[in-house]
C-alpha cells in the first residue's frame, strides 16, 4: 500500500512540474534558513553546559544598593568571600575565585615568545569544572605558587606536543618564573570562560599590590560555587543573602546565586531577577524569525494545494465512488506532502551545506552540519516530517471530504470555501513578511544611530596600547618621544578603556550630600590633557594640566554627576573620595562610558600621571601609516621584550556592538528570503488563477478589454490581501520594535516612514509578481484560448 501512495506521489509530482518546483523550492528556501538558525541556536544554548556538574555549580552575583540611584547588579565580588562561604555555609562544597576578565601574559621558553590570554583562580577550580586535564592531577595543579596550567595548543606551539610539556619553566612577562605542573584539553568553544593559561590566584594575593583582594569592601574577582547534591537553592540563596554584612556591617549587598548554565545567555539583571535583554532575547527573535519563515513557506504549499483542488475532485469522486475511504485518500495526501517535505529536506541539506561557511563568518560561529549525530539527524526528520504533516493536514482532510456524487456531476460548490481558506493564508503569509521587514528596517536604523551618535568623545584616530613591560618605569621619557611625532596631536593615558568605565565607589562626599543618599559612581585615573587627547568637550572649568600643581588633589566630574550631586555651579567645590580630599576643577560634557544598553553613569575622573595602563595617541587624519610606525619604532626600543600590539578606539566601538551588526545582517538575509518565498506562493496563486480564468480572458479581449484592465482584474484581489496583511501587520511590527528598542537606553526613534516603506515595498513586490505572469497573459492570442469552445 505505501508503495502505491509512493508511486502516486511520484506521478503527481511529474503530472504536474512547476508546482512542484514552487513548492519544493519555497519549502527548501524555508528549511534552509531554519536549519541555519537552528544550529545557531543550538550552539548558543549549549554553552557552559558540558560541565559534569552543571547542575550544582552556580555564580555567585551581588546586588549593591545605593538610595538616590539605580541598584547595581555584578559579579565582581570581594576577596574574602570565597573562603568565608566554604567555611560557614555548609551546602557548598566547594567555592573558588577567579579572575573577572582574561589577563593578558606574555609566556617565553628559551626562544619561543608568545603573548597569551588566560586567569587566576583558585586551586579547586579543576575539581569543579570539567576542563579536563591531559597531564596533571586537578587536585594539586594549583596548590603551589608560580605553578602553571596550559592548554594542549598551547603545549603544541612551545613544545611540540603535550607530553613534553610537563615540568618545563616559562618566563612570564619577562619577569617570573613558572613551572607548567598541568596540560589541559583546549576550552571548548561552547564555554563562556576562555583561556589558555592558569595561574594560582594566591600569587597575586600574596603580591604586594595583592592587599585589595584580602578587603571586604573591594569588589574585583569572580566567585563560584558548587552545591552538594540535592541542596535547595532557594534556602542556600536566603542564606547567603545579607553574608557580606557578618563580615562588613556598613555594605549594602545582596547575595544570589546564578546558575553557570545560565550566565551566558542571561546577563542582564534587575536586582536578583533576570531582565530583558542579553543574548538570550537574540536567540528568541531568530527562534521565532525560523518558524515564521518556516510557515511562509508551509503556507506556500496549502495555497497550492487548495488551489488545485478543483483539478482534484474528480480523481477523489473517482477514488470514492470504487470503494476508497475517507482515511485511504488523507494517507495518501499526507504522504504526498511529506515526500515533498523530504525532498525540500535533500535540497535544503546541499543549500546549508553551501552557505554554512559564509554563515559561520557572518556569526563568528563554527557551527557543523554533522549528520553523524542523532540528536541533529533527529531533528532534522522531525523538521521534514513536522513541515510535510502542517503543509499537507488542511488540503489532507479538505479533499478526502468531497461529495463523490456531487463532484462527479459537476455540480459541487467547492470554490468559496476554497476562497476564503486561501485567502486567509495570503494575508497571515504576508502578515509575517511585513514583521519582517519592519524589524529589518528598525535594527538597521538603530545600528545606525549607534554608530553615527555623537558618544561624547572623538574615536576616530585614536591609537592605544598598553604600558606592560618596562613602558610604566620609562613612562615620562615614553611620552616625551611620541609627542615628538609628526602626526601625533593629542597624548594622554588611563587605567580604562573609556567605551567600558567598570571600576566604581559609592564613597564620595560633598557639601551638601543629603545624609541618606549613596549614589554610585564611575571612577577613572587619568593623565593630563586627557580630555584634550580624546576630544571629550569641557562644559565648565578645564582639564588637568601641569600648568597648576594643585592639580594632584582635583577631580573632574561629568554632567551627570554634578546634576545628581545637585551642584548648580561645581568648579571648586571641595569631594571627599576614599582617603583623597580635594577639589572639582572641571565638569566634562556626557559621554558614553558604557553600553548604550545601560543608562549615562556619573564619572568622576582624578590625576594619576604614573601607573597607568594604557597610553592614548591622536593620530591627524591621513598620517595613520607613518605615525603608527613611528609609535612601534619606538616602543620596541624602550621595550624589546614584549611585541607590539595596539589598537583603535573605533574598532573597539564596532565590537561592543557587534552581536546587533551581525542581527542586522541576518535579519535582512532572512526578511529578504521570506519575502522571496511568499511571492513565490502568490506567483504561483496568480498563475494558477490564470489558467482557471484563460478563456474568460479570451472572452473579454474578444469584447475589446484592454490589457491593462486585464491585468487589474487579475491582480486587485490579490494586492487587497496584500493591503490588508499590511494594515494588521504595522501596528504589530510598532509593538514588538518598540519592546526590542526598550533594550536600549539611547535608541532610533519609530517614525511613521519605516511603516509607511515596509507597506509600500510589500506593495510593490507583490505586483511586480502579480504582473508577470498577468501581463504575459493579458497579450496571449485570445483564438488559442478559445479554439476548444
Amino acid at each position: 500500500m505505501i508503495k502505491n501512495y509512493l508511486k502516486m506521489a511520484y506521478r503527481n509530482l511529474m503530472r504536474h512540474k512547476l508546482f512542484s518546483l514552487i513548492n519544493i523550492s519555497g519549502l527548501a528556501l524555508g528549511m534552509t534558513c531554519s536549519i541555519l538558525i537552528l544550529l545557531w541556536v543550538r550552539d548558543e544554548l549549549s554553552f557552559d553546559r558540558f560541565h559534569a556538574d552543571t547542575d550544582n555549580l552556580y555564580r555567585l552575583m551581588e546586588v549593591q544598593s545605593y538610595p538616590g540611584s539605580d541598584n547595581l547588579t555584578t559579579d565582581a565580588t570581594p576577596g574574602p568571600l570565597a573562603e568565608a562561604l566554604e567555611k560557614d555555609i555548609p551546602e557548598i562544597k566547594h567555592a573558588v575565585r577567579s579572575s573577572t576578565w582574561e589577563w593578558k601574559k606574555l609566556l617565553a621558553y628559551q626562544d619561543k615568545v608568545l603573548k597569551v590570554n588566560g586567569r587566576y583562580t583558585d586551586d579547586a577550580f579543576f575539581e569543579m569544572f570539567s576542563f579536563k586535564l591531559l597531564h596533571g592531577d586537578p587536585t594539586q595543579v594549583l596548590d603551589q605558587p608560580n605553578s602553571i596550567v596550559i592548554s594542549a595548543k598551547l603545549a603544541s606551539q612551545f613544545f611540540g606536543s603535550p607530553n613534553e610539556a610537563m615540568g618545563k619553566v616559562f618566563k612570564i612577562d619577562n619577569r617570573d618564573s613558572y613551572k607548567v605542573t598541568g596540560v589541559m584539553q583546549d576550552v571548548p568553544e561552547n564555554s563562556s570562560m576562555q583561556f589558555e593559561w592558569v595561574m594560582p590566584l594566591m600569587d597575586v594575593v600574596n603580591h604586594p599590590d595583592g592587599h585589595w583582594l584580602k578587603r571586604w569592601d573591594n569588589n574585583g574577582i569572580r566567585t563560584f560555587v558548587q552545591l552538594q547534591p540535592g541542596t535547595n537553592l532557594e534556602a542556600v540563596n536566603k542564606k547567603i543573602a545579607p553574608f557580606v554584612k557578618r563580615y562588613s556591617p556598613d555594605t549594602n549587598i545582596e547575595l544570589f546565586l546564578q546558575p553557570v548554565s545560565e550566565m551566558y545567555l542571561y546577563g542582564d539583571f534587575k536586582g536578583t531577577k533576570t531582565a530583558n535583554g542579553g543574548r538570550i532575547e537574540t536567540v528568541r527573535l531568530f527562534s521565532v524569525v525560523a518558524l515564521f519563515i518556516l510557515v511562509i513557506a508551509c503556507i506556500n504549499f496549502m495555497n497550492l494545494a487548495t488551489a488545485r483542488s478543483a483539478k482534484r475532485a474528480k480523481e477523489v469522486g473517482v477514488r470514492k465512488a470504487i470503494g476508497a475511504s475517507k482515511s485511504s485518500l488523507v494517507r495518501q495526501f499526507m504522504i504526498e506532502s511529506v515526500v515533498v517535505a523530504f525532498l525540500a529536506l535533500f535540497v535544503s541539506l546541499n543549500l546549508t551545506g553551501i552557505l554554512l561557511p559564509h554563515f559561520n563568518e557572518l556569526t563568528g560561529k563554527s557551527v557543523e552540519l554533522d549528520l553523524s549525530d542523532p540528536t541533529l539527524l533527529a531533528l532534522l526528520i522531525g523538521v521534514a516530517i513536522v513541515t510535510g504533516v502542517l503543509s499537507g493536514s488542511y488540503p489532507a482532510f479538505f479533499l478526502s471530504s468531497f461529495d463523490p456524487v456531487v463532484v462527479l456531476k459537476g455540480t459541487g460548490k467547492v470554490s468559496k470555501r476554497i476562497s476564503v481558506f486561501r485567502k486567509g493564508l495570503v494575508v497571515f503569509q504576508f502578515i509575517l513578511s511585513g514583521l519582517l521587514i519592519i524589524s529589518t528596517l528598525v535594527v538597521y536604523l538603530q545600528l545606525h544611530y549607534i554608530r553615527t551618535k555623537n558618544i561624547g568623545l572623538n574615536r576616530e584616530n585614536v591609537l592605544y596600547f598598553e604600558l606592560e613591560g618596562d613602558l610604566n618605569k620609562r613612562y615620562e621619557v615614553l611620552k616625551r618621544e611620541l609627542q615628538n611625532i609628526p602626526g601625533i596631536v593629542g597624548l594622554s593615558a588611563s587605567d580604562q578603556i573609556p567605551l567600558d568605565i567598570s571600576n566604581s565607589t559609592g564613597d564620595v562626599k560633598w557639601k551638601g550630600k543629603d545624609p541618606n543618599s549613596n549614589l554610585l559612581f564611575g571612577m577613572m585615573a587619568v593623565d593630563y590633557s586627557y580630555a584634550d587627547a580624546l576630544g571629550i568637550q569641557m562644559h565648565d572649568g578645564r582639564d588637568f594640566s601641569k600648568n597648576f600643581g594643585t592639580d594632584t588633589s582635583a577631580f573632574i566630574i561629568n554632567e551627570e554627576a554634578a546634576r545628581l550631586m545637585q551642584l548648580q555651579d561645581p568648579v571648586g567645590q571641595p569631594i571627599h573620595i576614599w582617603n583623597l580630599r580635594g577639589h572639582i576643577i572641571g565638569v566634562v560634557k556626557d559621554f558614553n562610558s558604557r553600553s548604550m544598553h545601560k543608562t549615562m553613569q556619573p564619572l568622576i575622573m582624578r590625576l594619576q600621571d604614573a601607573n597607568q595602563r594604557y597610553l592614548y595617541a591622536r593620530i591627524a587624519p591621513g598620517q595613520t601609516p607613518e605615525a603608527l610606525a613611528a609609535v612601534e619604532k619606538i616602543v620596541k626600543r624602550h621595550n624589546p621584550a614584549f611585541p607590539f600590539e595596539y589598537h583603535f578606539l573605533d574598532e573597539d566601538f564596532e565590537k561592543m556592538y557587534k552581536s546587533e551588526a551581525v542581527m542586522g545582517q541576518l535579519t535582512k538575509y532572512f526578511a529578504a528570503i521570506a519575502i522571496f518565498i511568499s511571492c513565490l506562493g502568490l506567483f504561483g496563486l496568480a498563475l494558477f488563477t490564470a489558467e482557471q480564468r484563460t478563456k474568460e480572458i479570451g472572452i473579454r479581449k474578444v469584447l475589446g478589454a484592454s490589457v491593462a484592465s486585464i491585468v487589474y482584474m487579475l491582480s486587485k484581489d490579490f494586492l487587497k490581501l496584500v493591503l490588508i496583511a499590511n494594515l494588521i501587520a504595522l501596528p504589530l511590527g510598532w509593538y514588538f520594535m518598540s519592546v526590542w528598542l526598550n533594550n536600549y537606553v539611547d535608541r532610533t526613534e519609530l517614525s511613521w516612514w519605516i511603516f509607511g516603506m515596509a507597506l509600500v515595498s510589500t506593495i510593490v513586490i507583490a505586483i511586480v509578481t502579480l504582473s508577470f505572469h498577468a501581463i504575459k497573459t493579458a497579450i496571449a492570442n485570445p483564438v488559442t484560448s478559445l479554439r476548444t469552445e
